[in-house]
């Protein structure tokens, strides 16, 4: 069977590797065919210049796609492997679209895994692993009051004037500042329209614990059921969000000012010039080190009083292992193609597993990725 990797940009690399490394038959797809001879040359010279039709004359029965390529690209190749009884793997959210190929997927016996990177994906896991934990525990109980946070960001580890820093083209931040969100804060449900309106500070529970400013992303609620929440459990909060160096809003206030303005053709070639110049002007120089903070914790209330709340923080850092960010996004994905290929993932359109074992053998891996990986236990 031989894994088919689409994609060798910045954050596909060591996963990719690691892949090659570990004995497995890949074949590298990329649209340009020098740029991946830079990245894995030295490892294999079994890349092509990436074309759906002419992967689509090679590819088997047992195959895995792996697309590390623009969204756009996802369906399709996820479409192409159930025509030919392959599977699928990406890091990226489940399109609507992605979700509507299930009972296809399911019928032909494959596997289309998304949301397999960092956030979505070790936070997926951190989610399921809290919720088993609490729900076998003694303050498990049905009437608790339940709170929920996941909080997730790529920031510079020497922080600089914008209090932020690119590691790829800045427009894919730009229109993410443009999205609504859906999460839950007090009980009820809160709809944000402005990122920036929701921002509120977080201390995550490091070492020595550290203020950051956090806002909600996209739509949380589906994650409850994708966590496993049951329907009667009262939910005092629910987020699922993205976190920054404070001092980010007043660093991008004239951002966010002039995003507001913008619309239609003329608005996007106006993104289109900032992301330019923020690209230009703050993106990591050679070599320099990224950090990704990621916290996911669970709290149970009875009675306004806390009975259990546990807290995942992770750190990490660039080093001579290259980004933070690229480990921590691609080596998951590989670990979800070895899950594929050995059958632990059931056919259909999954996200990153709950099943115990495969999140405890993930996150021992992941444990070698990262600087600084807790479960604190806050009543402790």
């Amino acid at each position: 069977m031989t894994i088919h990797w689409c994609g060798t940009g910045l954050s596909a690399i060591p996963g990719l590797r690691r892949l090659i490394e570990g004995g497995h038959k890949v074949t590298v797809w990329n649209r340009t065919i020098e740029k991946a001879k830079t990245e894995v040359g030295d490892l294999t010279d079994d890349i092509h210049a990436f074309d759906i039709d002419a992967l689509d004359t090679v590819l088997e029965k047992g195959d895995v796609i792996v697309s590390m390529l623009p969204g756009d690209w996802h369906v399709p190749l996820a479409e192409l492997a159930i025509s030919k009884e392959a599977n699928f793997v990406s890091s990226s959210y489940i399109a609507p679209e992605m979700r509507g190929l299930d009972s296809m997927a399911r019928e032909a016996g494959v596997a289309l895994v998304n949301e397999v990177g960092l956030d979505p994906g070790i936070d997926h896991l951190m989610a399921h692993a809290l919720v088993a934990d609490y729900r076998a525990s003694d303050a498990f109980d049905p009437q608790n009051h339940l709170s929920f946070i996941s909080y997730c960001g790529g920031i510079p580890k020497n922080p600089n004037p914008f209090r932020y820093k690119f590691s790829w083209s800045p427009l894919g931040v730009l229109k993410a500042l443009r999205s609504p969100s859906k999460s839950i804060r007090n009980f009820a449900p809160l709809d944000v329209t402005r990122p920036w309106d929701a921002i509120t500070s977080y201390i995550a529970p490091l070492p020595t614990p550290e203020s950051f400013e956090v806002y909600p992303n996209r739509d949380s609620l589906p994650f409850m059921a994708e966590y496993q929440f049951e329907d009667h459990w009262t939910v005092k909060e629910f987020v699922r969000g993205t976190l920054r160096l404070n001092g980010w809003a007043d660093a991008w206030s004239d951002v966010f000012t002039e995003i507001e303005t913008l619309s239609g053709p003329e608005g996007d070639a106006r993104l289109k010039e900032m992301s330019d110049q923020f690209w230009a002007d703050n993106a990591y120089d050679e070599g320099e080190s990224d950090r990704v903070v990621l916290c996911v914790g669970l709290k149970a209330e009875a009675g306004g009083v806390e009975v259990w709340h546990k807290t995942y923080v992770m750190d990490a850092w660039g080093d001579a292992r290259g980004t933070a960010m690229a480990r921590l996004v691609s080596i998951p994905v590989s670990l979800a193609v070895e899950a594929v290929l050995n059958r632990a993932i059931p056919a259909g359109v999954h996200a990153a597993p709950s099943d115990p074992k495969l999140v405890r053998d993930w996150m021992s891996e992941i444990d070698t990725l990262v600087q600084h990986l807790q479960i604190v236990d806050h009543l402790d």
